[in-house]
């Protein structure tokens, strides 16, 4: 299968290397990026240079899109490949949430929307347990203050975490406000709520902690089948302190099971 990126960051350049380098099954294609120079420079070395193109583009040349491109674009990154009937993968799934007519549109065209796990755990028991009653379903976030810098709730209600040396609760609320208060920061919450009882019922926590150098995710489900409780630490991006490590590798493990012959998890 052929693969298209949009974006090339934090999370678009360790994927097209990792594709260029050979992944079974699947081929990099099209590539797109803000910085054109910096993306000539970056397919430079590879061994099949990709098309250059522009965002919309990108499903002219793939069978999956991957979006890995600042949320002010994912709608228009979307569309394109929605309407085209492709594979999308979203990075930024904080930014699908408020638009769920994305899903609708899908089912028009036969398009596929394939979130991927990225930087939470346990996402195939919350998806089984979801399958019955969940009682609560909620995430509590903790990020260095670096981590959350420029968030649109920050600035709107001035709160500056540069300077704090305590852990500070910066916002509580469901995933659905979340997401619209930090863009950048929410998409584990977001792709929570998907899996389990929706972004209405699923509450999120988030701290700005001086104390942690990891971004901390701590989810707790309270269902009928389990009682979950499981915290993962990810390392933060050195390009992008927003964005882990994790997150690039498991859209790569996302991208190995469209294709895999034998796919371990549901």
């Amino acid at each position: 299968m052929t693969v298209a990126i949009g974006g090339l960051g934090a999370i678009g350049a360790h994927l097209a290397r990792a594709l260029d380098a050979g992944v079974e099954g699947l081929r990099l294609t099209a590539i797109a990026a803000r910085d054109q120079e910096k993306a000539r420079r970056l397919i430079a070395g590879f061994r099949s240079t990709p098309l250059l193109v522009d965002l919309r583009g990108l499903a002219e040349h793939a069978d999956i899109v991957v979006e890995a491109a600042p949320a002010a674009v994912f709608e228009q990154m979307a569309e394109a490949a929605i309407g085209r009937g492709r594979i999308f993968i979203p990075s930024s799934v904080g930014a699908l949430l408020p638009r769920m007519h994305l899903v609708a549109r899908a089912r028009e065209t036969g398009a596929r929307i394939v979130v991927p796990t990225g930087a939470l755990l346990g996402l195939d028991a919350v998806r089984a347990a979801a399958e019955g009653k969940v009682e609560s379903v909620t995430i509590e976030t903790r990020k260095p203050p670096r981590g959350l810098e420029g968030a649109p709730y920050l600035v709107e209600n001035n709160i500056d975490l540069l300077g704090i040396t305590t852990p500070r609760l910066v916002f509580k609320g469901n995933a659905f406000d979340a997401a619209r208060g930090f863009p950048a920061n929410v998409n584990v919450a977001a792709a929570l709520a998907l899996a389990g009882i929706g972004p209405e019922r699923t509450m999120v926590e988030i701290w700005g902690d001086p104390g942690v150098s990891r971004n901390t995710h701590t989810i707790r489900v309270e269902a009928a089948a389990a009682r979950l409780t499981m915290t993962i630490e990810n390392v933060p991006s050195e390009e992008n302190p927003r964005t882990g490590k994790i997150t690039p590798l498991s859209i790569l493990a996302c991208l190995r099971g469209l294709t895999s012959t034998l796919k371990v998890g549901s």
